[in-house]
C-alpha cells in the first residue's frame, strides 16, 4: 500500500450535491418517491433530536433498496452517473484530480454515501481507491437494509484511511465542504475545505 495519499470528499467536493438522496430520487417515479418520504417521517423525527445521520440514511435504504439484488443496484448506479456525470461534477474539482494524478499520486474517494453507488463515479474518474459506507447484503445478494460499517463520515473518515493505508499514511492533501470531511482534512498537509465552487 502506498504511503502517501491525496483524499476526496465525493458529495458536494467532487460533484455539485448529495448524490445519495439524488439517486434514490431519480430511479422511483414521483409518486414512489412521495410514499417513500411519507414513510421516512419518524426517522426524519428522531434526527431532529439526535442528529445520527447514519440512523437516517439506514432508514432511506430500508425504504427505497431493501430487497434489491446487488447486481441490480450496480446497474442502476451505473445509468445513474452515466446520465448525471455531464451536469453533476465540478469543473473546478475535476482540474485538481487529474492535476494530482498527472503527478502520479494516489487517489482516494473517502465519502459517507454507500460504496456501490458512487463506484461508477470512481471508476470514471480513475480513482486508486473508494472508501465509503458499505450497504449489508444477505445470502441471496440483496440489500438486508443495514450497514455492514459505521456510516464513513467525521472520525469515521480518519478510522477508515488509517484501516486502509496504516497509522502512519501521509495524507498530502484533502478537501471536503462539510463538518463531516473537519477530521479528514485536519490530519492532511493540504487543507482543502470548501475550495471547488465551479458548476457544469
Amino acid at each position: 500500500m502506498p504511503k502517501e495519499i491525496v483524499a476526496f470528499d465525493f458529495d458536494g467536493t467532487l460533484s455539485i450535491r448529495d448524490s445519495f438522496t439524488d439517486f434514490l430520487k431519480w430511479r422511483v417515479s414521483p409518486l414512489a418517491w412521495l410514499a417513500g418520504m411519507v414513510r421516512l417521517v419518524p426517522a426524519a423525527i428522531a434526527y431532529l433530536a439526535d442528529r445520527d445521520r447514519g440512523k437516517i440514511k439506514a432508514a432511506s435504504v430500508r425504504v427505497f433498496l431493501k430487497g434489491m439484488p446487488r447486481d441490480v443496484l450496480a446497474t442502476q448506479a451505473e445509468a445513474y452517473a452515466d446520465e448525471l456525470w455531464s451536469r453533476f461534477m465540478r469543473p473546478d474539482a475535476l482540474a485538481k484530480w487529474n492535476e494530482w494524478g498527472e503527478r502520479g499520486v494516489h487517489r482516494v474517494i473517502v465519502t459517507a454515501s454507500p460504496e456501490t453507488t458512487i463506484a461508477p463515479f470512481a471508476q470514471r474518474l480513475g480513482a486508486e481507491n473508494l472508501i465509503g459506507t458499505r450497504l449489508e447484503f444477505d445470502s441471496e445478494d440483496r440489500v438486508t437494509g443495514r450497514f455492514e460499517t459505521r456510516n464513513c463520515r467525521r472520525d469515521q473518515k480518519v478510522k477508515r484511511i488509517q484501516a486502509v493505508y496504516g497509522p502512519d499514511v501521509r495524507v498530502l492533501a484533502a478537501y471536503g465542504d462539510t463538518s463531516g470531511d473537519e477530521q479528514m482534512i485536519a490530519i492532511a498537509e493540504e487543507k482543502g475545505f470548501r475550495v471547488f465552487t465551479q458548476k457544469p
